[in-house]
């Protein structure tokens, strides 16, 4: 006996089924539809020999059924568009394996909303809001130059756009061109182009997909490497170029994952962090006033979207947090010891939590925090000094004899900075 299949059919809004998928339907045992599909083709499975209609929602119990009766024949689901393109068929696949299906997909939403607004989409990156939250939406989408969403009933465009200038500011409305399509391919479509201030006050059908293009020029400068007098900071409390380098390189960040930034400062190593990976949630913690001043004025001046602001001190702020994969602290405000106890607790298998230790008492205690907290342990001391070439004015001079070796005026030598690594074991079958 052949093995039965499951026949995957896509379904165009406003397009007829063809006479060859009709066909098709005749031979299946049920069908599982949605009640639009089931509108939509109305006429169409009036005349049809199947059996039985299954709801495809709950997906869940649907998808259950649909195990039952595939023993006693094939069964056929329609889905909108490409079933495969943040459908049902990756959850098929991996119930019933790809020998068992069999896929007829139509032309996607995107495709016909890309040529609706005439917008070329191959660099186009996309994303489905579907059971997203309104918090913090700017780190997901606006890292993007030309971004398509798929939203649903509860993250409309309106909310999406208001949302957004919420979080970044009114700077950016001007920043991005936005275009929502609504009921494609249907009687009552619209299309409306705008800003994210007049796309947030206008309403939409339930049924719509939006993308989003920066008009702005891309930042041409370079995603790592920023120095001091890039970055704004208060009394000279930054983190040094070189030190901060070293810091982010024994951080070893995730592409994805949550990073705390605490005791933040000018928020120098958030910013780094948050422009080097823009899918990782930076979370910078700092009491200053000032200070939490110039991390707002750098996150909008970089536009690290993804990088979160928390006004307070540590560890009592770190309650709000999620769960950290890597931790930098840069300083503490005499609750070191807290502060790694709550961070230790609450970081994920595989972990990294890095203490800058300018002081000699941080530079002794910490590794012993640490350690207490079962955690594995390392230090390095950086000791930098900066100096200006002499100038030279004829290609063929050499710098004068010996100049490597003697001070020169101008010469900068930075504090010994001591650079304290603790690791948490991994987790079976994890490797961070």
């Amino acid at each position: 006996m052949s093995q039965t299949r499951i026949h995957l059919i896509g379904v165009e809004s406003g397009e007829q089924i063809s006479e060859k998928l009709i066909a098709l339907l005749q031979n299946c045992r049920v069908l599982v539809l949605s009640k639009r599909h089931r509108t939509m083709l109305s006429s169409i499975l009036d005349q049809q020999a199947v059996k039985r209609l299954i709801p495809i929602a709950p997906v869940k119990e649907a998808l259950a059924q649909v195990a039952l009766e595939l023993i006693h024949g094939d069964v056929a689901i329609l889905a909108s568009g490409d079933p495969f393109f943040f459908g049902i068929g990756r959850t098929l696949l991996q119930l019933f394996g790809p020998d068992r299906i069999m896929v007829y997909p139509a032309r996607s939403s995107m495709q016909i909303a890309f040529s609706r607004f005439k917008i070329p989409w191959d660099d186009a990156r996309f994303l489905s809001l579907h059971g997203r939250e309104t918090d913090n939406l700017a780190s997901s989408i606006l890292i993007h130059d030309k971004v398509f969403l798929f939203t649903d009933y509860r993250l409309s465009p309106d909310l999406i756009a208001h949302s957004l200038l919420a979080e970044c500011g009114k700077a950016i409305d001007t920043e991005y061109r936005v275009h929502v399509a609504e009921n494609l391919g249907m009687d009552n479509e619209r299309l409306h182009t705008g800003t994210l201030s007049e796309i947030a006050v206008r309403s939409f059908s339930p049924l719509n997909v939006m993308i989003l293009l920066k008009t702005s020029p891309t930042s041409t400068i370079p995603p790592f490497g920023l120095s001091e007098n890039e970055i704004a900071h208060s009394r000279g409390l930054i983190t040094k170029n070189e030190v901060r380098a070293a810091s982010l390189h024994a951080l070893r960040l995730p592409r994805h994952g949550v990073f705390w930034d605490v005791g933040a400062g000018s928020g120098a190593v958030g910013l780094e962090a948050a422009r080097l990976f823009p899918e990782l949630q930076v979370f910078a913690v700092e009491r200053d006033d000032d200070q939490i001043g110039n991390i707002q004025q750098n996150r909008e001046l970089f536009q690290t979207w993804n990088l979160q602001v928390f006004h307070g001190s540590a560890p009592d702020t770190l309650a709000a947090l999620p769960a950290p994969d890597r931790v930098f602290i840069g300083g503490s405000g005499g609750q070191l010891r807290a502060i790694i106890e709550h961070t230790a607790g609450r970081l994920n298998p595989g972990g990294r939590i890095v203490v800058n230790a300018v002081l000699e008492k941080t530079a002794v205690n910490a590794p012993a925090f640490l350690h207490k907290q079962g955690l594995t342990v390392s230090l390095s001391e950086i000791s930098v000094t900066r100096r200006p070439y002499p100038p030279v004015t004829d290609a063929s001079q050499e710098a004068p004899l010996g100049w490597a070796e003697r001070p020169e005026q101008g010469d900068q030598t930075l504090h010994p900075i001591t650079i304290i690594v603790g690791q948490k074991q991994t987790g079976p079958g994890e490797n961070k």
